[in-house]
């Protein structure tokens, strides 16, 4: 596990999404946190720009299959994508997929608030069964989670039927925890797949250890 900080905050979870294949990082990204990522989670990082904008993180979700996409993106960052990754482009309102999909290479937990279709779409582009539900109050699931073939964590304020509902799906007991010194917005905080993760360098060291036993790295 190693701290980090993107484009001059401790939230890089905005700046990047990865699976153990891959990692999408944002365009922007200074130097020292892309070799950050790719170090950490021994993985290629792909720089990359979503519906014009930096913000990878919330707008993209990925795993060993594929990845999904904010509906808004544009034509030029999709065929560049798709150069590196089979990419599916959600037709959703709620189309910040990173934000509304915490997923594995096995099953993915999706905002309930999202369409059928999306969910469909979600389904074919990453090959998992998918499972409805808020985490901590929060649709936005994938802000609150974070999940690897590994393990699974989850905000602080998530209940005992929250731990429950992701050990039934992800099949990990799922830590709480939360990042960047008290916040629980993990997946803005947190970058992970199988292999290690990198935080907000905010992170205090005990936050780092209940992250690092929810994921199983040791």
């Amino acid at each position: 596990m190693r701290l980090s900080r993107c484009s001059g905050t401790p939230n890089i979870g905005v700046y990047a999404r990865a699976s153990d294949g891959l990692a999408i990082v944002s365009a922007a990204a200074d130097p020292a946190f892309v070799r950050d990522v790719e170090e950490a989670l021994g993985v290629e990082a792909v720089l990359a720009t979503v519906s014009g904008t930096f913000l990878t993180g919330p707008l993209a979700a990925i795993n060993s299959s594929g990845a999904v996409v904010s509906g808004a993106i544009e034509s030029a960052e999709l065929e560049a994508l798709r150069k590196r990754v089979p990419v599916t482009v959600i037709s959703d309102r709620l189309n910040a997929a990173g934000n509304n999909i915490a997923a594995n290479d096995r099953r993915a937990l999706v905002n309930p608030a999202l369409g059928r279709k999306a969910e469909k779409e979600i389904e074919d582009a990453l090959g998992v069964e998918v499972v409805r539900a808020s985490v901590a109050g929060y649709g936005t699931v994938g802000s609150v989670c974070a999940v690897t073939n590994k393990g699974c964590v989850c905000a602080a304020s998530a209940s005992d039927e929250d731990l429950r509902l992701l050990r039934e799906v992800f099949g990990f007991d799922a830590k709480r925890v939360s990042v960047n010194h008290g916040s629980a917005q993990v997946g803005a905080g947190l970058v992970c797949n199988s292999r290690g993760a990198l935080v907000g360098d905010d992170t205090t060291p005990i936050e780092m250890g209940k992250i690092e036993d929810g994921l199983a790295l040791f």
